[in-house]
């Protein structure tokens, strides 16, 4: 069930990246208000929430292992990571509404936030998942029998992930190069 989710949501967010790079060529894509992206602190977020693909990989594994204590605290490292991203991604917006780049002021504002945002909302939906897997390991369901939840949760997280690291390369990478 959850590859079809992901498979629908695929769908979706190539639609919302299709819709930026569409509008990023027509007269209302306000291409100067690109310089307002901070592509280095941006970096360094992608790049935590790109780790936390990494430490949701070791969770699974300890998982498999039934190294329960590793589980959890890979488990926990995760949502920080993916925590630290969003707090990252809510800098940045804070910062582009200073700067007077809206959603609503053209379609550069518009294409950006709706991608980046359905993206943000997304890694908070996957916390929500990994927070209420994290609380059930530490009250002990997964003490007995080896549950596919964590891997079904893995499928969404590394989407989720992945998705991020074509935004990131289409959004804020592919302009530098032209």
């Amino acid at each position: 069930m959850m590859k079809l989710v992901v498979g629908t949501e695929a769908m979706f967010f190539l639609c919302l990246i299709m819709a930026f790079v569409y509008f990023s060529f027509q007269p209302g894509f306000r291409s100067e208000q690109l310089r307002d992206l901070d592509i280095k602190s941006t970096g360094a977020f992608s790049l935590l929430l790109f780790l936390s693909s990494i430490t949701y990989w070791r969770a699974e594994k300890n998982y498999n292992k039934g190294s329960m204590a590793r589980f959890k605290v890979w488990l926990l490292l995760t949502i920080v990571l993916g925590a630290v991203f969003l707090l990252g991604q809510c800098h940045e917006y804070l910062k582009l509404l200073h700067n007077n780049v809206t959603i609503s002021r053209n379609t550069f504002g518009t294409s950006f936030f709706t991608l980046t945002g359905f993206h943000g909302f997304h890694v908070f939906v996957g916390l929500i998942i990994l927070s209420i897997i994290t609380t059930l390991a530490f009250l002990g369901d997964y003490d007995r029998e080896r549950s596919s939840i964590v891997s079904v949760a893995g499928i969404y997280w590394h989407f989720v992930d992945i998705v991020w690291l074509v935004v990131f390369l289409i959004v804020y990478v592919s302009p530098h190069l032209s």
